[in-house]
């Protein structure tokens, strides 16, 4: 199990656990009561159902170094790395990214992207959110919207299935803004603490504890029966308690769902495969993600963490950064595609921002929100496709540029859902889904 010293902080000593709060269960040992509380709400859809997967680069990709390399630009520029042929003619991408070479045919690539957000917090608001969000980057903003994440929305939206969650998070570090925002704590992600890639790999939100055990945890329900029993008797008016004691059920029922336990059941995949996508924490959760969405999730987040290259940049990108991002990728959508799940399922590739086109002495890259490229692969997406350009240097978009919320407008429709619908905050103020972006026809099919 990741401890808290492993977590991963970025160049601004910000743990991402303290800007995603999550309630606790201690009844069962679970960390997800107002999570299940969405499953009521949610209304049954007759639409055809598509699923999301989102790769997220923590730190920020450095564009240069990955998708959009400038091999005639200056050395300080450029960076070390040598572009590679890839199988769409004419397109090119890092020499480090060999099995992705063989994918781009399943990629639109996105290099218009661009907004203002030049710190991490800020920046994962932006690219979560689609809105723009300037806080305090030392202590949760006072007085601002903070506004629900993609999976958040789609949680709300879509709701439940198979009696899985809607929306679940693999991260060795929780991502800034990943939550429900304004919406609440119940369209918070399931979070997969642990490490996919351990041999006793468990989660605790669909596993009973085995400090607590099989026994103990049916005692502990027949007496939480009896307590809401009792409550309902001496006080009928008593709402919450009734919605609370209905909401551990269902978590109970999660832990022992037999379709949760063969979601998240990895042993259960071919070495062959597990090792196509590497045995690394992001490359197992990258399987896992596949297995949860076949078994009824949502949307799915990984967390790649390491990517705030600061220093050193050239040699974490080529190991271990970009090799593992190299087989998770290409490996998901090579998979996906094998069982016709890519008519089905959207895989997003991006991060908070882009990297500066210059090398700092450091021989690092720090960060840079107006050059940004990101990978749409899947569900009615024009793949083999790349929207927009940048200029000679990879300073600046050159012609159109798109923003965040034409971004988030773009994920929306893919999603299937009304982005012009209006939500409220918890004071009682109309917010829109999205405030005005349009989607980015060209990645579209």
């Amino acid at each position: 199990m990741f401890q808290l010293d492993h977590f991963s902080r970025n160049c601004e000593g910000l743990s991402r656990r303290a800007w995603l709060q999550v309630g606790g269960l201690s009844l069962f040992g679970l960390t997800m009561p107002q999570l299940l509380q969405a499953e009521a709400a949610q209304p049954s859809t007759s639409r055809k159902e598509t699923n999301m997967i989102l790769l997220w680069t923590s730190g920020g990709l450095a564009n240069m170094d990955t998708l959009d390399m400038k091999p005639d630009a200056p050395v300080e520029f450029r960076g070390e790395f040598r572009p590679i042929d890839t199988n769409l003619p004419g397109l090119s991408v890092c020499e480090h990214l060999p099995l992705m070479s063989r994918q781009m045919d399943k990629v639109c690539q996105v290099r218009s992207i661009v907004h203002q957000g030049s710190q991490h917090a800020e920046a994962n608001h932006w690219m979560l959110t689609g809105y723009p969000q300037v806080p305090d980057v030392n202590a949760a903003p006072v007085g601002s919207t903070i506004y629900p994440c993609f999976g958040s929305v789609i949680s709300k939206e879509l709701g439940w299935k198979n009696g899985m969650p809607p929306y679940v998070q693999s991260a060795g570090s929780e991502m800034a803004y990943s939550g429900g925002g304004y919406l609440g704590s119940a369209y918070n992600a399931l979070m997969v603490r642990r490490n996919p890639n351990d041999k006793d790999f468990s989660v605790d939100d669909v596993s009973i504890p085995t400090q607590v055990g099989v026994e103990r945890t049916q005692r502990r329900r027949k007496i939480l029966d009896r307590l809401d029993a009792w409550q309902r008797q001496v006080d009928r008016s008593s709402e919450a308690v009734f919605s609370r004691g209905e909401f551990y059920r269902q978590a109970y029922d999660l832990m022992t769902s037999p379709v949760a336990k063969k979601a998240f059941n990895l042993s259960e995949e071919p070495d062959k495969l597990r090792d196509a996508y590497g045995r690394t924490r992001e490359g197992q959760a990258t399987l896992l993600a596949r297995r949860l969405v076949e078994a009824g999730v949502r949307f799915v987040s990984i967390d790649f963490s390491g990517y705030d290259t600061h220093d050193k940049n050239f040699i974490r990108l080529k190991d271990p950064l970009l090799p593992t991002l190299d087989r998770a990728w290409s490996a998901l959508l090579s998979d996906l595609s094998d069982r016709g799940m890519l008519s089905n399922t959207v895989v997003l590739c991006a991060g908070e921002f882009g990297r500066t086109p210059k090398v700092n002495g450091a021989a690092g890259r720090d960060h840079y929100p107006l050059c940004n490229a990101i990978g749409f692969s899947g569900a009615n997406i024009r793949m083999g496709s790349i929207v927009g350009r940048t200029d000679s240097k990879c300073e600046r978009v050159v012609g159109k540029e798109h923003s965040t919320l034409d971004y988030a407008a773009t994920i929306f429709r893919l999603m299937g859902i009304d982005d012009t619908k209006e939500y409220h905050t918890n004071d009682g103020r109309p917010v829109l889904i999205n405030g005005g972006g349009r989607p980015i026809d060209e990645v579209l099919t």
